[in-house]
């Protein structure tokens, strides 16, 4: 993967199979410690204790389709390239919250990409999940909520074109002003 949000989709999705109903996704830019900073957390089912020992091993997989997993691998990988780290904590019944920190001006960090583009098509395609948002770039924050969202809706699918054309720009400008 090139760039950082197609991580942040492939661990939601990894949520979303594990039946979360809620996933939050906060980053964190801060150059004061010069480190960005992803952070998934849902409340699906968890993850096996023996297969979160060796979760960061490509050969190590829940699934039953193919033996191998590459997402945390290579997630961990880009972490390691650029000076940080990957965590992952899962508690079964509970969820799993995964942190990777990264070099902020590494010149070998991945370039974060289109997140705004990512979390639209993760609410397009799961309209019941709740969505959770937050960007931090050195203090300044900007939070999307999909409850909230659709509480303002009053009705309107989320997942509309429209809705989704106008959360596309509300995001986008949001993000610009950070």
């Amino acid at each position: 993967m090139k760039e950082l949000s197609l991580h942040i989709l492939d661990i939601a999705q990894n949520s979303i199979v594990a039946g979360a109903s809620t996933i939050e996704i906060d980053i964190d830019e801060n150059s004061l410690t010069s480190t960005l900073s992803i952070r998934i957390r849902d409340n699906g089912r968890g993850i096996q204790s023996d297969i979160l020992d060796r979760i960061t091993d490509p050969y190590t997989t829940s699934r039953t389709t193919r033996k191998v997993g590459m997402g945390l691998p290579l997630l961990n990988d880009a972490c390691r390239i650029s000076g940080g780290k990957l965590s992952v904590s899962s508690a079964q019944g509970e969820g799993t919250n995964v942190v990777a920190t990264l070099g902020l001006n590494h010149i070998d960090r991945q370039p974060l990409g289109d997140v705004s583009g990512v979390l639209l098509l993760l609410v397009s395609a799961n309209p019941a999940i709740e969505f959770i948002y937050q960007h931090s770039k050195n203090g300044n924050k900007y939070i999307f909520n999909t409850k909230e969202v659709k509480e303002v809706l009053d009705g309107l699918p989320i997942n509309s074109p429209d809705v989704m054309r106008m959360l596309r720009e509300m995001i986008d400008e949001n993000l610009e002003e950070l």
